[in-house]
């Protein structure tokens, strides 16, 4: 193993990330005030990675995999990555910040509806309107409405910290000492000026608030809830990143993206996984011995025509069935083939 990897792929945390050498001058960035770490990986990268990590045990990512990763780390750049459907693109995000131990993945799947701004942050004007309304109608409350569009608490900013609250891409933006993990799950599902909306944002490492940036002169500090559920303080209404997050964006190959995009991004594909690839899965899912036993299944869901497309969790669900449905006399054999083929059908095909 190379000495210059940090994400080594080994599928057992270390402490790498704290030999990660500093950023290029171009993307050094030095946000503040430093926010506390993330909390620990929850149950979605525990589903991903397979019961009590087994996958990261079993599954060794290939060497381009595994360079491509560390040059992101090391250019602070995000990483485009491609690949059919169920291939571990979503996977990869949740192994590295497993092994290098940066805690709750972030994530924000993707929709055609979704803007730049969802990413970014959300200020609930309405409910601030609104709690204002009912302060004021309270008995006690002034009758002569000298409070004029005073907010109904002390707080700094009249209290507006209250109703703004990060998205994944804006709490991955926070000044941390220690990278995130953000996942923009299937960027090809989105408008199409979502792409470039997001050029400014990956190549500074920042963004602004304007409802807090017009406060800044009364009120620089603000505490806002995070992506996380944790209060964060954002200074004059602009949130920098101080260790840029290690982004991970994916794409099923649905659209091409703009040449600015791919400029700034790390570009990986992760090809079909073979047989080998498989069957570490399988392992992590299903117990040791599980390969070898559905090794029938494998070789089915690998049978398959030029051209038609399959994603793994299709695999998964036949293992599934066939190891609690207990199909064993010559009758049920002929019940799961039948079964299995339907659930394997190529994504591609509605007959």
């Amino acid at each position: 193993m190379s000495d210059w990897l940090i994400y080594r792929g080994a599928g057992a945390p270390h402490d790498g990330i704290e030999h990660l050498p500093p950023p290029p001058p171009w993307r050094d960035f030095d946000g503040g005030p430093l926010v506390a770490p993330p909390a620990a990986l929850d149950p979605s990268s525990e589903r991903r990675l397979g019961v009590q990590h087994r996958e990261a045990s079993h599954h060794r990512p290939g060497e381009t995999e595994r360079e491509l990763v560390n040059a992101a780390l090391y250019l602070r750049r995000p990483l485009l990555v491609t690949g059919a459907p169920g291939s571990g693109k979503s996977t990869l995000a949740h192994s590295v910040a497993y092994e290098l131990g940066l805690g709750r993945v972030l994530g924000w799947p993707v929709v055609s509806r979704s803007t730049l701004r969802d990413g970014l942050y959300d200020y609930d004007a309405i409910g601030r309107l609104q709690d204002l309304q009912i302060a004021r109608a309270a008995p006690g409350a002034a009758d002569d409405g000298a409070a004029g569009e005073a907010d109904p608490t002390d707080e700094p900013g009249g209290g507006i910290g209250r109703y703004i609250r990060l998205g994944p891409l804006g709490t991955a933006l926070l000044p941390a000492a220690r990278p995130r993990v953000l996942l923009v799950d299937e960027l090809d599902k989105s408008d199409i000026d979502l792409p470039n909306d997001l050029l400014n944002v990956l190549e500074e490492g920042e963004f602004r608030i304007p409802e807090l940036e017009r406060l800044a002169g009364s009120a620089p500090e603000v505490e806002v809830l995070s992506d996380d559920g944790a209060r964060v303080t954002v200074r004059d209404g602009r949130v920098r990143c101080h260790a840029f997050p290690f982004i991970v964006l994916t794409s099923n190959g649905e659209r091409d993206f703009p040449a600015p995009l791919l400029r700034r991004c790390i570009h990986l594909h992760i090809p079909v996984p073979d047989k080998e690839r498989l069957a570490a899965m399988v392992r992590a899912h299903f117990g040791e011995g599980a390969a070898e036993r559905y090794e029938a299944v494998i070789d089915g869901f690998l049978d398959r025509e030029p051209g038609d497309v399959r994603a793994v969790d299709q695999l998964f669900n036949a293992i599934h069935l066939t190891q609690k449905a207990g199909w064993t006399d010559e009758d049920e054999e002929e019940t799961r083939r039948r079964l299995t083929a339907e659930l394997m059908r190529p994504l591609d095909r509605t007959r």
